[in-house]
């Protein structure tokens, strides 16, 4: 997913989603903040992570160290 942190205003659906309703959005409207949210619930909670948080996850899953889950 391509957001600018401080600059994505709207929810922006992850180029990772399928077609399996399996799907979380994402925005950044501070550059201090990452909110996440279920795409199947827009008007449920959303999770509000901060930048340095939101990019050491990124990084990780980006580098295979995290699981699936699904094991």
């Amino acid at each position: 997913m391509s957001i600018q942190q401080g600059k994505t205003h709207t929810w922006t659906k992850s180029s990772y989603s399928t077609g399996n309703g399996a799907c979380v959005e994402v925005k950044s409207p501070q550059v201090r903040s990452i909110a996440v949210r279920d795409s199947k619930e827009p008007q449920g909670p959303a999770l509000s992570f901060r930048s340095a948080a939101w990019d050491a996850f990124v990084s990780r899953v980006s580098g295979g160290e995290l699981g699936s889950g699904l094991d």
